[in-house]
């Protein structure tokens, strides 16, 4: 018998203040039907005033994490391209003890070319931004590092393509045993490929359930050729939510539930009004409860 869903909120730290994602968190803390909470990892707007606020996510999703009690929450997803694999563990495990263990880490290989605002943070930040074959191979990478990193006991030393350490060590280790759930984020065949090897979770772009359904077979036969249990991946999807046609959204949940996903992200739009998180629940999750 599939495991019920469980569902949960984004918010997108950009073109707001901290203090209204905060009223939006600390609200969905509150309600049982909402179960995790995510930010996205963008250092400029992808959308909306391209000179507008942006917060780094993981710098606001620690803030949160000491705020709110109960939701899970991550970064949906961590751009591998922003920070070194190592740090990037540095950071998560400190967030995870912040939690109290509440932390499902989100990564993928960073935003496609395709995207121009999204391509002009690296130049305006003075970071490198290399080819997709190249990004993805460097995730593999980063997640076999920050694995290790999370739960080997002595330091050692690492030498990929893309990254090397030498006396690599972590410590505290994260509070979470043996780690943080990984959740991988993408869509292309070679992010997949990825996601079969290292992923508890696999969370694609809702929108074109056909597309959405025949990624997830792809990512089965992956783990069927690495001889993993396809079941041991939780599918998530991640949703658009709309106040005035809240319609839409459940249509987009119910079939997802019927293509096999049990983790939903719902993305709500800024501006926030009062009781966005409650809305959510009465609208979105709980004819799916």
């Amino acid at each position: 018998m599939p495991r019920s869903p469980g569902f949960g909120i984004m918010t997108a730290p950009t073109q707001v203040g901290y203090d209204d994602v905060l009223r939006v968190w600390r609200e969905a803390d509150a309600i049982p039907e909402i179960g995790h909470a995510w930010l996205f990892d963008h250092l400029m707007p992808i959308g909306g005033d391209p000179d507008g606020p942006a917060y780094e996510g993981w710098t606001l999703l620690s803030a949160l994490a000491a705020r709110t009690r109960r939701l899970r929450l991550g970064l949906l997803v961590t751009s591998n391209r922003f920070r070194p694999p190592a740090m990037l563990a540095k950071i998560a495990t400190t967030v995870d003890i912040v939690s109290g263990g509440r932390l499902d880490f989100g990564i993928g290989a960073g935003s496609r070319p395709g995207h121009p605002l999204a391509r002009r943070e690296y130049e305006a930040h003075g970071l490198p931004f290399h080819g997709f074959e190249h990004s993805v191979e460097s995730l593999a990478e980063a997640c076999t590092i920050i694995r290790r990193l999370w739960t080997e006991p002595e330091p050692f030393d690492f030498a990929g393509a893309h990254h090397r350490l030498t006396g690599a060590f972590g410590n505290p280790k994260p509070v979470q045993s043996p780690h943080p759930p990984i959740l991988i984020g993408g869509r292309s065949s070679a992010t997949l490929r990825v996601a079969a090897e290292h992923a508890d979770l696999w969370n694609i772009p809702g929108g074109d359930i056909a597309d959405v359904t025949a990624r997830s077979a792809l990512l089965d036969r992956y783990c069927a050729g690495i001889g993993r249990d396809p079941g041991s991946i939780t599918r998530s999807v991640h949703l658009p939510a709309s106040y005035d046609e809240p319609g839409a959204t459940r249509a987009a949940i119910g079939e997802a539930l019927d293509a096999g996903f049990r983790h939903f992200v719902l993305s709500l739009p800024a501006p926030y009004p009062e009781g966005a998180a409650q809305w959510a629940a009465d609208e979105l999750i709980k004819p799916f409860a």
